[in-house]
């Protein structure tokens, strides 16, 4: 039975991180500024980040499928499996929820997504900017509970690691691995 992620796992898991962690700061920063030229630029890098984000976690969730996660240690109560089992399903929702809550508040406001300025993306509704303010102060939200369930699991994985003392948060290490790993 294998103990940790794969490094394909891994890696899926650090590069989402690093992208949400990117995509809150980079749309913190950039809400926060006056229209100018570089706040369009920050808008399109926030918007190719995000479809980034957006493709990787349907990878994750593919790959989730076909190889899944490690057990939990057997240290770990029911209960508390159960509440790390949820709270992973509202990070996935979240990681799905997000991006699409953007590209519609984009469709809306009438200002298509290009990935990387290449690939358009088609507007997912019309043109509608009363609907498009409110996907905006609804995607702002969605993106602040997301900072919340993050910080969570990050709590929970140095809980584990600090005081409980278990394996859970080594199974996620890059470069970690055990002799029952696969």
């Amino acid at each position: 039975m294998k103990k940790t992620y794969s490094p394909f796992a891994k890696a899926l898991h650090w590069s989402m991180a690093l992208g949400i962690i990117g995509l809150v700061t980079l749309g913190s920063i950039m809400s926060d500024m006056p229209l100018s030229p570089e706040k369009l630029q920050y808008f399109s890098w926030h918007k190719w980040a995000g479809v980034s984000v957006f493709a990787l976690v349907w990878i994750r969730l593919t790959y989730r499928f076909i190889s899944p996660p490690p057990a939990y240690p057997g240290s770990i109560s029911v209960n508390v499996q159960r509440l790390a089992h949820a709270g992973h399903i509202a990070l996935y929702a979240f990681m799905l929820i997000i991006p699409l809550t953007g590209w519609l508040m984009s469709s809306a406001k009438g200002v298509q997504t290009v990935w990387f300025g290449v690939l358009p993306l088609p507007d997912l509704i019309g043109k509608d900017k009363a609907l498009g303010h409110l996907l905006e102060d609804v995607h702002g939200a969605l993106s602040w509970i997301m900072v919340s369930l993050v910080a969570g699991h990050m709590a929970a994985a140095l809980k584990h690691h600090f005081i409980d003392r278990d394996d859970t948060l080594l199974r996620m290490v890059p470069f970690h691995s055990s002799k029952e790993s696969s």
